[in-house]
């Protein structure tokens, strides 16, 4: 059994510890900016377009094509990296589109 003064400084380092991080500042936490011109209620996190919306891609053309094949109305935009990204099309089950770009290189398809 632990004698009296190791009980001390048991309890007395385990209050030291716990006491520690009431003394330090919370970590900041900041919502992501917003892009310019938009404000942050307008800005949607956006997931890759699921697997039955195909993508072609032609890197040396700087063009994809995108099919859609889920079975229901699919709403999804092209997302360039260094570059501007296309818009938010909707495409019915089985329809599809060609989207051309000069800057930037393709980066994926995402949801919108």
């Amino acid at each position: 059994m632990f004698s009296t003064p190791r009980k001390r400084l048991a309890v007395a380092t385990a209050a030291v510890a716990l006491g520690g991080g009431l003394v330090l500042p919370a970590a900041a936490t900041a919502a992501p900016a917003a892009p310019a011109g938009r404000s942050a209620a307008d800005v949607r996190v956006q997931g890759t377009a699921p697997a039955c919306v195909t993508r072609d891609v032609i890197k040396q053309k700087k063009q994809v094509t995108v099919r859609n094949n889920c079975g229901k109305t699919m709403h999804v935009k092209v997302v360039i990296n260094n570059g501007p990204d296309g818009g938010c099309w909707t495409y019915q089950h089985g329809q599809g589109g060609t989207w051309k770009w000069k800057i930037g290189s393709y980066g994926k398809i995402v949801t919108c």
